[in-house]
Protein backbone atom coordinates (compact mmCIF):
# COMPACT_ATOMS: atom_id res chain seq x y z
CA UNK A 1 0.00 0.00 0.00
CA UNK A 2 1.31 3.46 -0.90
CA UNK A 3 0.48 5.43 2.82
CA UNK A 4 -1.72 8.03 2.39
CA UNK A 5 -1.06 11.55 3.60
CA UNK A 6 -3.08 12.96 7.36
CA UNK A 7 -4.71 15.82 7.25
CA UNK A 8 -5.10 17.52 10.65
CA UNK A 9 -7.05 20.84 10.41
CA UNK A 10 -5.29 22.92 7.27
CA UNK A 11 -2.59 21.06 7.77
CA UNK A 12 -1.17 17.93 5.84
CA UNK A 13 1.40 15.20 6.31
CA UNK A 14 2.45 13.86 3.02
CA UNK A 15 3.02 10.53 5.22
CA UNK A 16 1.10 9.59 7.76
CA UNK A 17 3.14 8.88 10.88
CA UNK A 18 3.31 11.39 14.08
CA UNK A 19 5.96 10.82 15.89
CA UNK A 20 4.87 10.17 19.64
CA UNK A 21 5.92 13.18 22.24
CA UNK A 22 8.44 11.31 25.01
CA UNK A 23 9.09 12.83 28.02
CA UNK A 24 11.22 14.17 30.13
CA UNK A 25 13.25 15.65 26.80
CA UNK A 26 13.81 12.69 24.63
CA UNK A 27 11.43 13.62 22.09
CA UNK A 28 13.30 17.27 21.32
CA UNK A 29 13.63 19.96 18.09
CA UNK A 30 16.01 17.75 16.60
CA UNK A 31 14.04 14.72 16.90
CA UNK A 32 10.77 16.44 15.66
CA UNK A 33 12.64 18.38 12.89
CA UNK A 34 14.20 15.43 11.63
CA UNK A 35 10.75 13.48 11.14
CA UNK A 36 9.02 16.48 10.07
CA UNK A 37 11.45 16.79 7.59
CA UNK A 38 10.52 13.33 6.15
CA UNK A 39 6.85 14.24 5.71
CA UNK A 40 5.71 12.99 8.92
CA UNK A 41 4.29 14.91 12.07
CA UNK A 42 7.18 15.74 15.24
CA UNK A 43 6.29 16.78 18.63
CA UNK A 44 8.39 18.19 20.89
CA UNK A 45 7.54 16.55 24.50
CA UNK A 46 6.95 19.87 26.85
CA UNK A 47 6.41 18.05 30.11
CA UNK A 48 8.55 19.94 32.72
CA UNK A 49 10.17 22.57 30.81
CA UNK A 50 9.79 25.95 31.92
CA UNK A 51 8.64 28.48 29.35
CA UNK A 52 11.72 29.71 27.89
CA UNK A 53 12.98 26.19 27.11
CA UNK A 54 9.74 25.78 25.17
CA UNK A 55 10.15 28.69 23.35
CA UNK A 56 13.57 27.58 22.53
CA UNK A 57 12.92 24.34 21.30
CA UNK A 58 10.09 25.33 19.26
CA UNK A 59 12.51 28.01 17.79
CA UNK A 60 15.05 26.13 17.19
CA UNK A 61 12.70 22.79 15.36
CA UNK A 62 11.90 25.93 13.11
CA UNK A 63 15.03 26.67 11.94
CA UNK A 64 15.57 22.98 11.23
CA UNK A 65 12.78 22.13 9.24
CA UNK A 66 9.50 23.69 7.30
CA UNK A 67 7.70 20.62 7.92
CA UNK A 68 4.72 20.16 10.95
CA UNK A 69 5.97 20.51 13.84
CA UNK A 70 3.53 20.14 17.25
CA UNK A 71 4.03 19.75 21.09
CA UNK A 72 2.97 16.53 23.64
CA UNK A 73 1.90 17.39 27.21
CA UNK A 74 0.93 15.80 29.86
CA UNK A 75 -2.69 16.79 31.45
CA UNK A 76 -1.90 16.17 34.85
CA UNK A 77 1.08 18.58 34.65
CA UNK A 78 1.20 21.43 37.00
CA UNK A 79 2.35 23.82 34.46
CA UNK A 80 -0.35 22.55 31.69
CA UNK A 81 -2.45 25.49 31.00
CA UNK A 82 0.60 27.62 30.84
CA UNK A 83 2.85 25.71 28.75
CA UNK A 84 0.12 24.77 26.18
CA UNK A 85 -0.31 29.47 25.97
CA UNK A 86 3.27 29.39 25.60
CA UNK A 87 3.81 26.97 22.63
CA UNK A 88 0.39 28.33 21.35
CA UNK A 89 2.13 32.00 21.97
CA UNK A 90 5.26 30.71 19.56
CA UNK A 91 2.93 29.51 16.72
CA UNK A 92 2.71 25.67 17.14
CA UNK A 93 1.20 23.67 14.65
CA UNK A 94 -0.90 21.55 17.21
CA UNK A 95 -1.21 20.55 20.65
CA UNK A 96 -1.22 16.65 21.53
CA UNK A 97 -2.08 16.15 25.23
CA UNK A 98 -2.67 13.04 27.14
CA UNK A 99 -2.09 11.56 30.87
CA UNK A 100 -5.69 13.04 31.85
CA UNK A 101 -8.19 14.87 29.63
CA UNK A 102 -8.69 19.05 29.82
CA UNK A 103 -12.09 20.68 28.95
CA UNK A 104 -9.92 23.71 28.91
CA UNK A 105 -7.45 23.28 26.26
CA UNK A 106 -10.29 23.28 23.63
CA UNK A 107 -11.13 26.78 24.22
CA UNK A 108 -7.17 27.88 23.85
CA UNK A 109 -7.29 26.15 20.55
CA UNK A 110 -9.85 27.96 19.23
CA UNK A 111 -8.89 31.58 20.70
CA UNK A 112 -5.73 31.24 19.15
CA UNK A 113 -6.72 28.90 16.12
CA UNK A 114 -4.37 26.37 17.00
CA UNK A 115 -5.83 22.54 16.45
CA UNK A 116 -6.34 20.70 19.73
CA UNK A 117 -5.25 16.64 19.67
CA UNK A 118 -6.29 14.97 22.58
CA UNK A 119 -5.39 11.31 23.41
CA UNK A 120 -8.01 9.00 24.31
CA UNK A 121 -8.74 5.35 24.83
CA UNK A 122 -12.57 5.17 24.81
CA UNK A 123 -15.47 5.91 22.62
CA UNK A 124 -16.99 8.14 24.94
CA UNK A 125 -13.52 10.28 25.46
CA UNK A 126 -13.48 10.25 21.76
CA UNK A 127 -17.06 11.40 21.21
CA UNK A 128 -16.75 14.30 23.73
CA UNK A 129 -13.38 15.13 22.26
CA UNK A 130 -15.47 15.67 18.85
CA UNK A 131 -17.69 17.37 20.61
CA UNK A 132 -15.80 20.21 22.40
CA UNK A 133 -13.66 20.88 19.15
CA UNK A 134 -10.91 18.50 18.63
CA UNK A 135 -9.55 18.46 15.10
CA UNK A 136 -8.28 14.77 15.66
CA UNK A 137 -7.75 12.31 18.24
CA UNK A 138 -4.75 9.97 18.68
CA UNK A 139 -6.50 6.67 19.59
CA UNK A 140 -3.95 4.79 22.56
CA UNK A 141 -4.34 1.08 23.25
CA UNK A 142 -2.61 -0.95 25.98
CA UNK A 143 0.44 -1.73 23.95
CA UNK A 144 1.59 2.12 24.23
CA UNK A 145 4.26 3.06 26.25
CA UNK A 146 4.29 5.79 29.14
CA UNK A 147 0.72 6.36 30.92
CA UNK A 148 -2.06 4.00 29.62
CA UNK A 149 -5.82 4.72 29.94
CA UNK A 150 -6.60 1.21 28.72
CA UNK A 151 -6.39 -2.28 29.27
CA UNK A 152 -7.93 -2.98 25.83
CA UNK A 153 -5.42 -3.18 22.20
CA UNK A 154 -5.66 -0.51 19.41
CA UNK A 155 -6.77 -2.81 16.85
CA UNK A 156 -10.02 -3.48 18.77
CA UNK A 157 -10.74 0.53 19.87
CA UNK A 158 -10.00 1.83 16.64
CA UNK A 159 -13.13 0.53 14.35
CA UNK A 160 -15.60 1.28 17.37
CA UNK A 161 -14.25 4.93 17.58
CA UNK A 162 -13.85 5.58 13.55
CA UNK A 163 -17.51 4.29 13.75
CA UNK A 164 -18.36 7.15 16.15
CA UNK A 165 -16.64 10.26 15.38
CA UNK A 166 -15.81 12.29 11.87
CA UNK A 167 -12.79 13.44 13.18
CA UNK A 168 -9.22 11.85 12.25
CA UNK A 169 -8.38 9.23 14.00
CA UNK A 170 -4.77 8.68 15.05
CA UNK A 171 -3.66 5.05 15.86
CA UNK A 172 -1.22 4.62 18.96
CA UNK A 173 0.62 1.83 20.58
CA UNK A 174 2.50 -1.45 19.46
CA UNK A 175 2.72 0.21 15.79
CA UNK A 176 6.58 -0.64 14.78
CA UNK A 177 6.25 -2.07 10.96
CA UNK A 178 4.97 -0.56 7.90
CA UNK A 179 2.24 -3.68 8.29
CA UNK A 180 1.45 -2.62 11.52
CA UNK A 181 0.46 0.73 9.93
CA UNK A 182 -1.56 -0.86 6.71
CA UNK A 183 -3.39 -2.51 9.25
CA UNK A 184 -4.12 0.34 11.14
CA UNK A 185 -5.34 2.10 8.30
CA UNK A 186 -7.98 -0.62 7.18
CA UNK A 187 -9.25 -0.84 9.96
CA UNK A 188 -10.12 2.89 9.78
CA UNK A 189 -7.08 5.00 10.97
CA UNK A 190 -6.10 7.91 9.32
CA UNK A 191 -2.54 8.04 10.67
CA UNK A 192 -0.58 6.49 13.55
CA UNK A 193 1.79 7.59 16.01
CA UNK A 194 4.96 6.07 17.20
CA UNK A 195 6.83 6.16 19.83
CA UNK A 196 8.93 3.57 20.76
CA UNK A 197 10.57 3.13 16.86
CA UNK A 198 11.67 7.09 17.54
CA UNK A 199 12.77 6.79 20.97
CA UNK A 200 15.56 4.32 19.45
CA UNK A 201 16.99 6.30 17.00
CA UNK A 202 19.90 8.72 16.23
CA UNK A 203 18.24 11.77 16.37
CA UNK A 204 16.50 10.79 19.99
CA UNK A 205 17.33 13.46 22.71
CA UNK A 206 18.29 9.79 25.06
CA UNK A 207 21.54 9.53 26.25
CA UNK A 208 23.80 6.57 24.67
CA UNK A 209 23.28 4.68 27.63
CA UNK A 210 19.60 4.61 27.41
CA UNK A 211 19.62 3.60 23.87
CA UNK A 212 21.90 0.82 24.65
CA UNK A 213 19.60 -0.12 27.04
CA UNK A 214 16.72 -0.14 24.97
CA UNK A 215 18.86 -2.84 22.68
CA UNK A 216 19.14 -4.87 25.67
CA UNK A 217 15.25 -5.36 26.68
CA UNK A 218 13.52 -8.47 26.90
CA UNK A 219 10.00 -9.25 26.29
CA UNK A 220 9.55 -9.78 29.76
CA UNK A 221 11.75 -6.89 30.63
CA UNK A 222 8.06 -4.68 30.01
CA UNK A 223 6.50 -4.15 33.04
CA UNK A 224 3.25 -2.03 34.24
CA UNK A 225 4.21 0.28 37.00
CA UNK A 226 1.90 2.66 39.00
CA UNK A 227 2.51 6.17 38.27
CA UNK A 228 2.06 9.56 40.66
CA UNK A 229 -0.22 10.45 38.05
CA UNK A 230 -3.01 8.00 38.90
CA UNK A 231 -2.60 5.86 35.75
CA UNK A 232 -0.57 2.91 35.05
CA UNK A 233 2.72 2.95 33.36
CA UNK A 234 4.41 0.89 30.92
CA UNK A 235 8.31 0.66 31.14
CA UNK A 236 11.43 -1.09 30.85
CA UNK A 237 12.02 -2.99 34.11
CA UNK A 238 15.30 -1.27 35.78
CA UNK A 239 16.69 -1.10 39.01
CA UNK A 240 13.95 1.60 40.17
CA UNK A 241 11.02 0.51 38.34
CA UNK A 242 11.31 -3.09 40.28
CA UNK A 243 11.95 -1.30 43.29
CA UNK A 244 8.72 0.77 42.53
CA UNK A 245 6.65 -2.20 42.08
CA UNK A 246 7.64 -3.30 45.29
CA UNK A 247 6.50 0.13 47.32
CA UNK A 248 6.05 3.24 47.11
CA UNK A 249 10.19 5.09 46.48
CA UNK A 250 8.66 8.47 48.10
CA UNK A 251 11.17 11.38 46.93
CA UNK A 252 13.12 13.10 49.18
CA UNK A 253 11.87 16.83 47.67
CA UNK A 254 9.15 17.49 46.02
CA UNK A 255 9.07 20.05 43.00
CA UNK A 256 4.62 20.42 42.98
CA UNK A 257 4.97 19.47 39.19
CA UNK A 258 1.95 17.41 39.02
CA UNK A 259 -2.09 18.73 39.39
CA UNK A 260 -2.49 15.65 42.18
CA UNK A 261 0.50 13.26 43.21
CA UNK A 262 0.51 10.05 44.44
CA UNK A 263 3.86 10.66 45.74
CA UNK A 264 5.07 7.08 45.62
CA UNK A 265 7.64 8.20 43.34
CA UNK A 266 9.15 11.33 41.84
CA UNK A 267 8.38 11.21 37.97
CA UNK A 268 9.82 13.90 36.39
CA UNK A 269 13.31 13.20 38.10
CA UNK A 270 12.94 9.53 36.86
CA UNK A 271 12.66 10.22 33.66
CA UNK A 272 15.07 12.77 33.27
CA UNK A 273 17.70 10.64 35.18
CA UNK A 274 16.98 8.26 32.35
CA UNK A 275 17.18 10.49 29.62
CA UNK A 276 20.56 11.53 30.92
CA UNK A 277 21.61 7.74 30.69
CA UNK A 278 21.04 6.69 34.63
CA UNK A 279 18.98 3.77 33.91
CA UNK A 280 19.84 2.38 37.77
CA UNK A 281 17.77 4.82 39.42
CA UNK A 282 15.69 5.82 35.99
CA UNK A 283 12.24 5.69 35.20
CA UNK A 284 12.23 3.94 31.36
CA UNK A 285 8.84 4.22 29.84
CA UNK A 286 8.40 2.05 26.93
CA UNK A 287 6.02 0.49 24.58
CA UNK A 288 5.06 -3.16 25.00
CA UNK A 289 7.18 -4.16 21.77
CA UNK A 290 10.53 -2.14 22.59
CA UNK A 291 12.15 -5.67 22.58
CA UNK A 292 11.60 -6.30 19.02
CA UNK A 293 13.67 -3.25 18.25
CA UNK A 294 17.29 -4.57 17.79
CA UNK A 295 19.27 -1.45 16.33
CA UNK A 296 19.68 1.94 16.74
CA UNK A 297 18.47 3.49 12.81
CA UNK A 298 18.17 7.42 11.68
CA UNK A 299 14.70 9.11 11.10
CA UNK A 300 15.28 8.88 7.55
CA UNK A 301 16.32 5.38 7.35
CA UNK A 302 13.50 4.80 9.73
CA UNK A 303 11.13 6.65 7.02
CA UNK A 304 12.43 4.64 4.38
CA UNK A 305 12.28 1.05 5.72
CA UNK A 306 8.56 1.99 6.94
CA UNK A 307 7.68 2.80 3.31
CA UNK A 308 8.84 -0.42 1.94
CA UNK A 309 7.04 -2.46 4.59
CA UNK A 310 3.97 -0.86 3.61
CA UNK A 311 4.40 -1.18 -0.14
CA UNK A 312 5.15 -4.44 0.48
CA UNK A 313 2.19 -5.02 2.67
CA UNK A 314 -1.05 -7.27 2.02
Amino acid sequence: MKLPELKIGTKIASVPIVQGGMAIRLSTARLAAAVANEGGIGLIAISGMPEEEIRYEIRLARSLTKGIIGVNIMVAARNFANAVRTAMDEGIDLVVAGAGFSRDIFGLGRESGTPVVPIVSSVKLAKISERLGATAIVVEGKEAGGHLGTSTSVRDLIPDIRAAVKIPVIAAGGVLTGQDIVDLIKMGANGVQMGSRFAASEESNAAPALKEYYLKSKPDDVVVIHSPVGLPGRAVRTPFSARVLEGPVPPKSCDNCLKACKHNFCIIKSLIRAQQGDVETGLVFTGEYLPRINKILSVHEIFQQLKIEAEAAE
